[in-house]
């Protein structure tokens, strides 16, 4: 293979972003506005599309929108910089995918992270790189938010979802950091919101047991220095798992037991072996029958922990991996706690629980409105006996459009104006809606399905527009009209 060479001195970020900012003009992004403009009954002017979380999956499809001449909104709760997990609940030293991956970049080379890296560090340094670095893959987004010019509103939690009763929009009721409250009609809304997009942490009754200052789950925010000197218990060892016990060990844990149900670990990961592009274009025309095979497939076999993120933990001598050891009871005592389980019993400080996440609907007030009405997978499909998977039964059954359905026609109007762009989606579309390696297909899925949607129901005011458009071609000046035959050759005319 040959190498390149190196970057030569001159480049540099700026000269990486005037490239891009090149490229998108060959490319007439972002494309000209066609949406008419519209207003809701009461007069109040409508944005076309208001997308909930600023995220890597939120600004994929903003850019996506965008590239098709549609102007969307993003409103995240978090301030600029900490969108998503990266900076905040995530633990993981890296990332876990590929570094060669192109994610939320939309096909432009210029807006890879690669891109973005090789200018500041160079191509020595990027071959070196194992995997992206954690909090440099948060730079990258924040750039990304900046170079694409992404309309991002921050410290803006949605308090309510209501689609209006004319089904003509969406009303967002909204809540800024300072606690001023507003709202704001869409005429679509895309819910980018992530892992946990329509609930939250799985979390196993046990720890009813237990005061709330005595666990936590994987993906609270936390200060890790507060297990100094602690017996830690974790419950689980998915990647979650790895990173927490981890950081507890970095942060000074006495120790870390990790009780794990399974007898062993899973070695492969066969949800990289099924991402291929023919799953990633074609997941969704699948028959209902071959969607639950895959999805429960990897569900049931599990993701294993990256090889990084397991030596991260077995590299401590306080660190132990403890098989076949799910959790009969827990048991408070003293200021700590017995937790029970057939291999015996372990007393641990405290207990971090690292056992995903569901669809909740309760756990997510600001979707009461809707949650009632969203037709699941339980309500389209049954599995085999022996099949049965309570994340799949849960998860939305989503339009072509990742738009929800209603699970009785009629009784929420507007239902169909919301689009799941977050994990959710991933059994009806495959995992297009937040993961990096297929993420720009999504976006682009869901920018189209948008577009077509808008261009169908505004087709009146399209066609109209059509008649009436008047941009000549041509003046009449541009020719002289031939004279006939005979005269061309001098000869009279019959009159």
């Amino acid at each position: 293979m040959t190498i390149p060479d190196p970057v030569p001195p001159s480049s540099s970020l700026a000269a990486l972003e005037a490239r891009l900012a090149q490229d998108l003009a060959y490319l007439g992004w972002p494309a000209r506005s066609w949406m008419p403009p519209r207003q809701a009954a009461d007069g109040d002017t409508m944005i076309d599309v208001a997308i909930v979380g600023g995220g890597q999956a939120g600004l994929a499809a903003w850019v996506a929108l965008a590239q098709l001449g549609i102007r969307a909104v993003i409103f995240d709760r978090s301030p600029a910089g900490s969108e998503g997990p990266w900076a905040t609940t995530a633990r993981m030293e890296t990332l876990r995918s590929p570094k060669e991956l192109t994610g939320p970049a939309l096909g432009l080379p210029a807006l890879t992270f690669r891109a973005w890296f090789e200018a500041q560090f160079g191509l020595e340094a990027w071959t070196a790189m194992d995997k992206i670095p954690r909090l440099q893959w948060m730079d990258y987004l924040v750039w990304y938010r900046r170079v694409m010019n992404v309309d991002v509103r921050n410290g803006m939690a949605v308090t309510a979802v209501q689609p209006l009763p004319d089904a003509t929009g969406v009303r967002l009721e909204l809540r800024s950091s300072d606690g001023e409250r507003s709202s704001v009609l869409a005429r679509r809304l895309v819910l980018a919101t992530g892992r946990d997009g329509l609930g939250g942490p799985a979390v196993p009754a046990f720890v009813n047991a237990l005061p709330r200052s005595k666990w936590a789950h994987s993906s609270d925010e936390m200060d890790y220095g507060k297990l100094k000197g602690l017996r830690v218990g974790v419950i689980g060892a998915g990647s979650s798992a790895m990173d927490s016990a981890a950081t507890a060990l970095e942060a000074g844990a006495h120790s870390v037991e990790l009780l794990i149900r399974r007898a062993d670990l899973p070695r492969v990961n066969k949800g990289k072996g099924a991402g291929v592009p023919g799953l990633t274009q074609g997941h969704y025309d699948l028959p209902d029958e071959l969607k639950w095979r895959i999805r429960h497939y990897i569900n049931v076999l599990n993701v294993p922990p990256p090889h990084g993120s397991t030596l991260r933990v077995s590299r401590h001598p306080n660190a132990f991996f403890n098989f076949g050891c799910p959790v009969l009871s827990v048991e408070p005592r003293g200021e700590g706690m017995v937790v029970s389980t057939p291999k015996g019993d372990f007393e641990f400080d405290f207990l971090i629980v690292s056992t995903g996440f569901k669809v909740d609907w309760p756990n997510r007030p600001e979707f009461a409105a809707i949650a009632p009405h969203v037709r699941t997978w339980k309500d389209r499909f049954t599995p085999a006996p022996g099949d049965e998977d309570q994340e799949l039964s849960d998860s939305p059954d989503l339009g072509p459009a990742f738009e929800f359905k209603e699970r009785s026609p009629g009784e929420c109007p507007g239902l169909a104006r919301i689009h799941c762009f977050c994990y959710p989606a991933a059994l009806s579309h495959g995992t297009v809606s937040g993961d990096i390696p297929a993420i720009s297909d999504g976006a682009r899925r869901l920018a189209g399905g948008i577009a077509s949607l808008f261009y169908r129901e505004d087709f009146d005011q399209h066609w109209a527009y059509l008649q009436e458009f008047a941009e000549p071609e041509l003046f009449g000046d541009e020719w002289t009209p031939a004279l006939p035959p005979k005269e061309r050759n001098g000869e009279e005319t019959e009159p």
